[in-house]
């Protein structure tokens, strides 16, 4: 049986608070129907006893205490996904913006992922060529792992990005039609974003890459939703098409924020910066996600980008 939940006890930022209400889970998908008839999705955030506190995706403005409708979903936020999203250019929670339609899914996936079982891992190898040779020979990057850059204000650590996803390429003796690069920005300009788009197509490799874009107006509760819907669909890539992926994340400095602003929001003791408690545990749900798995040819390689 659905339920609408009618009022709203309090709003907060970019969250809302129900009471009263049972059966609620963690990262449990909400829809958040208007007083003028408009939609927005939410997920749970927060659960005490029957009093759960829920993210809104986009923002509460215009959001009424009276007569606002909450319906809980019953699942956590999923991703869909198909062999098609290659070439796609997403938002940072994984709607299109490149103006080429709506994805048809063979598969919805939850953009949290499921632990990879330390017994069920393969240990990692062959590498992934970069064309740059500070990192080929110094600092190998070898498929299933993670390797971070360290970048600070002003440097070009996009540009670098980008030479990369240009550049990447398999051993010699591999199909390279098999690699994938996922990449995923966080907070940047417009200006940015365009840079990006543009050096994928002149290069000719926007065809191999899936773009997720968080824009710096967007809003930050979709910041942190960007790695995730990254990771699921790489993961879908990696272990349901056997593909070797990519995973590009800048920038990670961006991400904290975003979850600073989010801690802080929801009244949590803050850690040392302002940032929570438990930023470092977050980091690891992400970089976790990188592997090889028994039984599956594809592989999770992760660059993540963090400034200074």
């Amino acid at each position: 049986m659905v339920i609408n939940y009618v009022g709203l006890k309090e709003i907060s930022g970019s969250l809302i608070v129900l009471d009263g209400v049972k059966g609620a889970s963690y990262e449990e998908v909400v829809d958040i129907k208007l007083g003028s008839g408009n939609y927005r999705k939410g997920r749970v955030a927060q659960v005490d006893g029957d009093r759960i506190v829920v993210q809104v995706f986009e923002g509460t403005q215009s959001i009424s205490l009276d007569d606002t409708k909450v319906k809980l979903q019953g699942h956590p936020m999923e991703i869909s996904l198909s062999p098609e999203i290659l070439g796609r250019v997403f938002n940072g929670s994984g709607e299109p913006i490149d103006n080429l339609g709506r994805v048809f899914p063979q598969k919805k996936m939850n953009i949290n992922g499921t632990p990879i079982n330390p017994i069920s891992r393969i240990y990692p190898q062959n590498y992934i060529n970069t064309g740059i040779s500070s990192i080929d020979v110094l600092s190998t990057l070898i498929r299933g792992q993670k390797l971070p850059i360290f970048s600070s204000s002003g440097m070009k650590h996009n540009e670098l990005a980008v030479q990369i996803a240009k550049q990447a390429k398999l051993a010699d003796d591999e199909d390279n039609s098999n690699l994938a690069i996922v990449f995923a920005a966080m907070g940047v300009k417009n200006d940015v974003a365009d840079y990006f788009k543009r050096k994928f197509d002149e290069s000719g490799v926007s065809e191999r890459v899936v773009m997720y874009l968080n824009l710096l107006n967007d809003p930050v509760i979709e910041r942190i939703l960007t790695p995730r819907c990254a990771l699921a669909t790489a993961e879908y890539l990696a272990f349901e098409l056997d593909m070797h992926v990519l995973v590009i994340m800048t920038d990670m400095t961006s991400y904290a924020e975003a979850l600073r602003e989010f801690s802080s929001s929801k009244g949590e003791i803050p850690g040392r910066k302002g940032y929570p408690g438990y930023l470092y545990s977050d980091f690891a749900s992400l970089y976790e996600r990188a592997g090889m798995v028994k039984g599956k040819t594809g592989s999770v390689t992760q660059i993540p980008i963090l400034t200074m």
